[in-house]
Formats: C-alpha cells, structure tokens, sequence
C-alpha cells in the first residue's frame, strides 16, 4: 500500500506543477493579465514551494510519511478548489501562494519513499525513474481533462474536478503502513548537509533542470497558442486552445516513456551523470529550434522535449541519494529540491516578461545556457 501512496503522490505533484499551465488560455483572459501576470503567479507558486521543501523535508525524518502525506492530499485539493473560484489576480494568488504546501508535501514524501519501497532500495535512481513516471501522468492527465472539461462545462466545475481527483487519495494514505522513521533525528543534521559537494553540486543541477522543466509546465501552451494561431490563423479560436492545452499533454506522455525506459537501465546510478549530460546536450539543441519552427513542428518538439528531460530529475535525485543513508532523504532531498525551486521562481518570470516586449518563442532562447550548465554539473556530479 505504500508504494501506491508513494506513486499517487508524484502523481499530484504532477498535477500542480501543470496546473497554471493547463489553464493559462483560459486563466489570463478571465484574470485580465498579460504574460508578466501570469509569470508571477507561477514565481509565486514556486517561492512559496522553495520555503515548504525546506519545512517539509525535515518534517518528514522527524514525523514520518503518514501525516505528511495526509496533510499534502487535503491542502493541494482545497488550494485547487479556492483557485477555481478566484476572479481576480489576487484572488488567484492566494491559492497560488499556498498550493506550495501541499504540493512539497506530496513530493517530500512520494520522491523519498520511492527509492526506498521500489526496488528494494538498491538501485535509487532506477526506482525515481520509475516513480517518476506517475508525475508524468499527472502532467498528461491534467491538461487532457481541463481542455475537455472547458468545452463541456463552466471554468468553475472543470478545475473543481481537479480538486476531487487530488483528494481522493487521502483515504489509501490513512491506512497505508510506511517505513519507520528513525529515532534521535535532530535539525542539525539537517544543518550539516550544506558542506556537502555532493549537496551543492546537485542542487545546483536541480536549478538548471526545474527551470528547464517548470518553463516548459507553463509556457509550453502559451508558446504553442502563438505558433498556432500566427501560423495556421484560420483555426477557430477554441480548437486553438484545446490544441495548445493538449501540447503539454504530448510533452507528459513522452517524460512517462522516457522515465519509463530509464528504469530499466541497470547501471543509471553509477552513470547517470553522463546520461543527464547527454540528455541536457539534446534538450538544449530541441529548444533552439523550437525558436525557429513553425506550427506543424509543435507536438513533435514538445515530445521530443519531454523525453529527453525524462531522465535528468529522477537521475539527479537517485545519484544523490546512493551517497547517503536513507534516513535522511527527506532532508537531502528539501535541500537539493529547494535550491532547484529557485529556478522555477526566476526564470518562468523572465521568459514572461521578455514576451511581453517579444514573444514567447524567442523568449524561449534563455533556457540554452541552462543546457549548457547542467551538463557541466550533471558530470561532476556523477564523479563525486
């Protein structure tokens, strides 16, 4: 049972880290904002995600999975359910602001007890591939139902079904039985994980991926919105809309395929650095062309993205975790995952605010250093 409660919660993750972007065609004319807007609820989610990591990683090695995991459930759904009913930007930032709770709550303990409970343990980057193939499928499903939704009821009621499918776990994660949480965990611990290279040099490449992959979560159907619509204007506005929401989709499916195969590498944790490196290698080179190509490129290039990012944060995570006990994943994992958050504060906020004087697709071009960079860490990270 808890392998189920691990992999649902990757699962809602997935779904609030697509959830502005599933609706943002319809999120920013009822809001009346522009892209900057629109950017600084997504900086906003993100900062206030950066904060809860911190809080919820200790809190994990302190109290266990069991209440983290209930607590993670109920707050993503009720942040969900406020921000259905918001109709203003400040009423939309709110929930923004607090989702982050429930959101790193489910990730703290979904990503720590993954490597834990799969495989046995003995193979940490395998098992976060594989566990990572339900946050994917919360990528997929989240736009897939939204874009549906809004053609068949009011904005209200289709978000509100997000909200119910978010809490619904909540009754396997009451009586599932977890691992137990080790006595004598102080926050000093904690504490003295930042001299670690290994702490640093991750989290560092955990910056350049999420800035990569939270880009892609909010900007993806904007950007395929402009393509769209510039190229093929014919195309009646909602077909534009459902095809632009369903691109993030694409980009879903093709992270489940590609975490999916990245499981089943037997020797990913001795070598990941070297397969993040190439990955981010091929992700900088889609990216350049995505600044270049036309509509009809859209979803091929969405889902080559995604399967070339498929593997870089459960990788990341895995080589992280095989050189330390797993008694203190939660804290290894709040650090790393914290300082990664940084990037999903910055730079989704600065390609928004370069399209407002551009446009989304050339804006797109401030990921490419990025690449660069996490190859560079990816591969002394793998050596460390």
């Amino acid at each position: 049972m808890e392998k189920i409660v691990a992999l649902l919660c990757v699962f809602g993750l997935g779904m609030c880290f697509s959830l502005l972007g599933s609706i943002s065609v319809k999120l920013m004319p009822r809001l009346k904002i522009d892209q900057g807007k629109f950017g600084s609820l997504i900086s906003a989610f993100m900062l206030t995600c950066l904060i809860a990591s911190l809080i919820m990683g200790v809190v994990v090695d302190k109290i266990g999975y069991k209440p983290v995991a209930i607590f993670g459930f109920i707050a993503t759904a009720v942040c969900i359910f406020i921000l259905a009913r918001g109709q203003t930007y400040g009423m939309a930032l709110l929930p923004c602001l607090l989702l982050g709770f429930g959101a790193m709550a489910l990730n703290m303990v979904g990503n720590t007890l993954i490597p834990v409970v799969l495989f046995n343990g003995e193979n940490p980057a395998a098992a976060s591939n594989l566990g990572n193939v339900f946050f994917g499928l919360g990528l997929f499903v989240t736009p897939l139902i939204v874009s549906f939704l809004f053609r068949k009821t009011t904005y209200e009621n289709a978000i509100s079904v997000l909200a119910i499918i978010a809490v619904a776990p909540v009754v396997l994660a009451v009586i599932a039985k977890y691992p137990q949480v080790p006595a004598g965990f102080a926050i000093s611990d904690a504490v003295g994980l930042l001299k670690e290279p290994a702490i640093l040099v991750a989290a560092l490449a955990l910056f350049c991926y999420i800035s990569l992959e939270s880009s892609f979560c909010n900007w993806l159907p904007p950007y395929s919105k402009e393509v769209i619509s510039k190229d093929l204007a014919s195309l009646d506005g909602s077909v534009v809309d459902a095809t632009s929401q369903q691109m993030l989709s694409v980009f879903a499916v093709a992270m489940m395929a590609g975490r999916l195969i990245s499981s089943q590498i037997g020797n990913i944790t001795a070598y990941g650095g070297w397969y993040v490196a190439g990955a981010a290698l091929i992700a900088g080179l889609i990216i350049l062309a995505m600044g270049k190509s036309g509509a009809i490129w859209t979803s091929a290039l969405a889902a080559c993205a995604g399967f070339f990012f498929a593997p870089c944060f459960p990788t990341i995570v895995g080589i992280t975790f095989a050189k330390f006990s797993p008694e203190i994943y939660g804290s290894v994992f709040g650090i790393i995952f914290a300082v990664g958050l940084l990037g999903a504060v910055i730079i989704p906020k600065a390609i928004g605010n370069l399209a407002k004087g551009s446009s989304i697709q050339k804006s797109l071009k401030l990921l490419v250093p990025i690449c660069l960079a996490m190859i560079v860490l990816a591969i002394i990270l793998g050596r460390l």
